[in-house]
């Protein structure tokens, strides 16, 4: 059953009707009709408000048909208190100005995370529009990585969730950046996957970026982490380059996590190298002196190329014992870098071989 008005709720519609209203009052209204160029709203008021379509806003995306529903709730500013025709001529745009300021502020203080659409491409940056302001997005705020100029393009009329980094209302800036939203996301998603990583594990990366303290070295799947100068290789290094290149594929040990950042070492994979050079008398008990010789020369070189990794194929090979020696070390080894003590061919072991021996010199 509806509910009943009271005389006195018309008592009170009628004595709003009549209220005094002026110029600059701003005003709510309910939307009662939409035209091409125009629409009507409803004020309570013995007469109806008129907002011009370029009295709604400066947004070049706006579109009254699309943008405007019969039934919504809009404030607008008094231009005029009649347009000639017995109407308000009002101004949302105006309205908006006054409102859109704090509504900004606000938007700031609670990092609230809002959708704009690309309007524009201006130097340095897009422009999108919010609560009928112009908002700048700066290259280096609208993706993780910077944006170039020549790239801004492909930006626009494209949504965007961005949030309000910075506004003045007496300069009429807004700036607004969606790199924090997506840096959060990628914050977490990285934490998340760091979660899944455990101290010792032992894989491959590629060096991305060299710097005098160290190497940044991508592990795959969204993951990087900081392989110190100190952790490359047993001998003191001036720089990361003397054994390393950008591009590089290595193999490290994870050996800190904190804060979401993982320490890498080669030198820890270096030390378990270092220990099959002590073992390698109890493997091949059978060496011969120029065997023992080779194996000493074979450690010196070793020292003196750091950068260089070994399997188990190359120790034993570069100290020149029999091809059926090789076999049986190989199968019964455990040391080395790779667990490759697995059936091999012939063809491959020998091209392996040789191609030590080539590199070192050795006979």
């Amino acid at each position: 059953m509806e509910d009943m008005k009271t005389m006195a709720d018309y008592a009170a519609e009628l004595e709003a009707s009549f209220r005094k209203i002026n110029v600059g009052d701003m005003l709510e209204g309910t939307v009662i009709g939409i035209s091409e160029t125009e629409i009507t709203l409803d004020l309570g008021y013995y007469t109806d408000g008129i907002v011009r379509l370029e009295d709604i806003t400066d947004d070049p995306a706006f579109s009254i048909k699309n943008d405007i529903e019969m039934g919504q709730m809009v404030s607008a500013t008094v231009l005029k208190r009649d347009d000639g025709a017995g109407h308000i001529l009002m101004s949302m745009k105006e309205a908006s100005a006054v409102l859109a300021w704090d509504k900004l502020k606000m938007m700031m203080e609670k990092q609230e995370n809002v959708t704009v659409k690309v309007t524009d491409i201006t130097k340095g940056g897009v422009v999108a529009f919010l609560e009928g302001v112009r908002g700048f997005i700066p290259a280096s705020k609208i993706s993780l990585e910077y944006v170039e100029e020549a790239e801004l393009e492909k930006y626009l009329h494209q949504n965007l969730e961005v949030r309000v980094i910075n506004v003045e209302e007496e300069n009429k800036r807004l700036v607004l950046s969606a790199r924090d939203i997506l840096k959060e996301a990628a914050d977490a998603e990285r934490a998340k996957k760091v979660s899944n990583v455990e101290v010792g594990l032992v894989t491959e990366g590629v060096v991305e970026i060299l710097k005098p303290y160290g190497a940044f070295v991508n592990l795959g799947n969204g993951l990087s982490g900081l392989l110190h100068i100190s952790q490359i290789c047993q001998n003191r290094i001036k720089h990361p380059g003397v054994v390393l290149k950008e591009g590089q594929t290595v193999k490290v040990k994870i050996t800190e996590i904190k804060d979401g950042k993982l320490s890498l070492s080669m030198k820890a994979l270096e030390d378990v190298v270092d220990h099959s050079f002590q073992e390698l008398h109890d493997l091949v008990p059978a060496l011969s002196k120029p065997d023992r010789k080779r194996l000493c020369q074979y450690i010196d070189a070793f020292d003196e190329d750091p950068g260089r990794k070994y399997t188990k194929r190359h120790i034993l090979s570069l100290i020149g014992i029999s091809k059926s020696s090789f076999y049986a070390c190989l199968k019964n080894a455990s040391y080395g870098m790779h667990d490759e003590a697995k059936d091999l061919q012939d063809e491959e072991d020998i091209k392996v071989i040789q191609e030590v021996i080539d590199y070192k010199g050795y006979p």
